[in-house]
């Protein structure tokens, strides 16, 4: 059994590309056990799976397989301690759906790559039909996002748009979008009746939503803080959000 040791080979070094943005046009890299059996039950293209020789008894034998040292493996990881397993898997062709009925959440320029897997993974656990990302979102597919949504964006589609485009899709669907927002205009959530079809709009992390959305936003909502506290972790006030809404 052939075990690559080396940095140089050519495969480690393309994969190894994948850990950065400008490089995943085609495919991405998931680490671990949970998000490779999450690819596997969603129907993903898995393209090459890398693993070390421990762990080469939990895979099948059609599975695409490179063995590698703990260091290779290492070399290709995000995380302190790697779990014996990377992937490399197909980007999905997902185009803007032309009928939009159901529940979404909307990320507007949220930076945080934490923050950004902790709503979908909220979204996901809430039972939204998508997930909308503005195009100064963090990359869904960065390997911190990815541990952080634990295998969701397998679950619903998250989708990379234009805003203003995406605005004016939800008005031609007649979904109306609820931005989240402390101003005079704003309304406690509690008090808003919330219909079937919807879009929830959670702003950059230290601007908020941005003057377009406020503009366009059929209403703007916030969460009443009796405390002294004076704002909520983004993605805490999603996950208030995103069940109350359900």
């Amino acid at each position: 059994m052939e075990i690559i040791r080396s940095k140089s080979n050519q495969l480690i070094k393309q994969a190894k590309k994948l850990q950065q943005k400008k490089y995943r046009k085609t495919s991405y890299l998931i680490e671990g056990w949970h998000l490779l059996e999450e690819a596997r039950q969603s129907g993903a293209i898995i393209q090459q799976i890398f693993v070390t020789e421990d762990g080469l008894h939990q895979l099948d034998t059609k599975s695409p397989v490179k063995v590698v040292s703990p260091e290779i493996l290492a070399e290709l990881s995000d995380s302190v301690t790697p779990q014996g397993v990377v992937a490399q898997i197909a980007l999905p062709q997902q185009e803007l759906p032309q009928v939009l009925n159901g529940k979404y959440l909307v990320l507007e320029d949220v930076q945080d790559p934490g923050n950004v897997g902790t709503m979908i993974r909220t979204a996901d656990a809430a039972g939204f039909d998508g997930v909308f990302v503005s195009e100064k979102t963090a990359d869904i597919y960065n390997m911190k996002v990815l541990r952080s949504m634990q295998g969701s964006h397998f679950h619903l589609p998250v989708y990379r748009v234009n805003l203003p485009a995406l605005v004016e899709h939800f008005q031609t669907n007649q979904v109306p979008i609820y931005a989240t927002t402390l101003s005079k205009d704003s309304v406690d959530y509690k008090k808003v009746n919330i219909p079937s079809s919807f879009a929830l709009v959670m702003g950059n992390e230290g601007q908020g939503i941005s003057d377009f959305i406020a503009e366009h936003a059929d209403q703007l909502v916030h969460i009443p803080m009796p405390g002294q506290a004076e704002s909520l972790n983004v993605a805490v006030a999603a996950g208030i959000l995103l069940f109350s809404f359900i």
